[in-house]
């Protein structure tokens, strides 16, 4: 394009230079009629192409450097052209509407969607989610968020249902037959204590302090004083030990008739405990003053900052993003397009929103205009118009030089007959 003006600029002068140079080499030929009618083209030429040389330049600078008057129009109303081109854009070329009824006809969300759902697999676009994950979870605070979850656990755990919430572990524990493995656990554990030397010892010390201190009358009073003074502490231990040892291995028996009873009545205590008022009563006590007294904040920010680090360290991990992000990205974008009535909030939403940029800073494009307008000097402004127009502007020239050298032959055959 600047070769091409460039160009136009050469044949305009060329056209001026053929015209002056054809006026002087036909002035010695004024004798005929011939030479007259070429001086005369020539000379008009002249006069046109110099009248339209002084239009055109006077447009943009002064001629040869004169200030002549009501010269170098454009620098001169600078700004007045500045105002114009910006008056232009707002008002006719750019205006509120035309942007916003340009955009309502681009589905903007749908655009959105083909775009992510093609880059959704970039390494480009997985770096930026990356990023972005890094950064939220990096600027969480965990000492401001366990005051709120420590708040909503305490008012969760306060209202909750203790005759159903007991109920329910009882149900499960039922279910899964621990009240038998407790049982189990328990006389286990009886048995390895009643096998013990010194259990043995402690049995006889009881029974023997049991018969001593026991009141009866007549008959059953001279029996057992009888048979206190005939036994002793340890005799006795070495009979109930055996005696209790037998009988906790016996119920240790699953087809035990007396395992049966036992476990029928712990159920059955069991299977009613949210009718028992008291105790779900005295639970809840326990429970409020347990939550009233229980601080778990500090607590909660360990566990909260752990899970923090935890969540950093995987996002930094490719799988992790692969696995689990992207795929709920792609869930997401799915449900979106397969989601007509959200497509259109959605679209109504960023155009609303657009709309209103659009309001608020329209003004801006004809500031954002005059600075970079602005910046640009008198000289480098000009030769842009130039640049631009300059093709069609030397066209002038050269017509006016073609033109007034046609003239100039009409004038002169003109006055050759007059």
């Amino acid at each position: 394009m600047e070769k091409k003006d460039k160009k136009s600029k050469y044949f305009a002068k060329i056209s001026l230079g053929v015209m002056g140079a054809g006026f002087l080499i036909s002035i010695p030929f004024q004798d005929s009629f011939i030479g007259r009618l070429l001086q005369g083209g020539f000379e008009a030429g002249l006069v046109g192409g110099l009248a339209d040389w002084f239009a055109v330049t006077a447009l943009f600078r002064h001629p040869l450097g004169i200030p002549i008057p009501h010269t170098a129009l454009l620098p001169k109303n600078r700004d007045r052209m500045l105002r114009a081109i910006i008056s232009l854009l707002e008002n006719n070329w750019l205006t509120k509407e035309s942007i916003q009824g340009k955009l309502k006809q681009f589905k903007i969300t749908e655009k959105l969607l083909q775009l992510a759902e093609k880059e959704l697999y970039s390494v480009t676009f997985n770096k930026g989610i990356r990023s972005i994950l890094q950064q939220a979870i990096s600027h969480v605070n965990p000492k401001n968020i366990a005051p709120f979850i420590e708040k909503e656990l305490k008012n969760r755990i306060l209202t909750l249902d203790t005759a159903g919430f007991l109920q329910s572990l009882i149900n499960q524990a039922l279910k899964r037959n621990l009240d038998e493995k407790a049982l189990d656990y328990i006389l286990a554990e009886t048995e390895k204590w009643m096998a013990k030397e010194d259990t043995k010892v402690k049995i006889g010390i009881m029974a023997k302090q049991l018969l001593d201190n026991t009141e009866a009358d007549g008959f059953l009073k001279m029996t057992i004083q009888s048979f206190s003074n005939l036994i002793n502490a340890e005799k006795l231990g070495n009979i109930l030990q055996p005696f209790i040892l037998k009988r906790i291995i016996l119920l240790q028996e699953s087809d035990n008739p007396y395992r049966y009873l036992i476990l029928n009545r712990i159920r059955k205590e069991l299977e009613n405990v949210q009718d028992r008022e008291k105790l779900v009563a005295d639970i809840n006590i326990w429970k409020d003053d347990l939550i009233k007294n229980w601080n778990p904040a500090d607590q909660i920010t360990n566990i909260l900052e752990q899970l923090q680090n935890k969540l950093i360290l995987q996002t930094q991990e490719k799988e992790f993003i692969v696995q689990y992000v992207l795929p709920l990205f792609k869930d997401l974008i799915e449900r979106m397009k397969h989601d007509p009535e959200k497509m259109d909030m959605i679209e109504s939403w960023v155009q609303k929103q657009i709309s209103y940029l659009i309001e608020k800073n329209h003004s801006k494009i004809g500031i954002l205009v005059k600075e970079n307008l602005e910046k640009l000097d008198n000289e480098t402004l000009i030769d842009i118009m130039e640049n631009n127009v300059g093709k069609d502007l030397q066209w002038i020239r050269v017509n006016g030089a073609i033109c007034g050298f046609l003239i100039g032959i009409i004038l002169t055959i003109f006055k050759a007959i007059v």
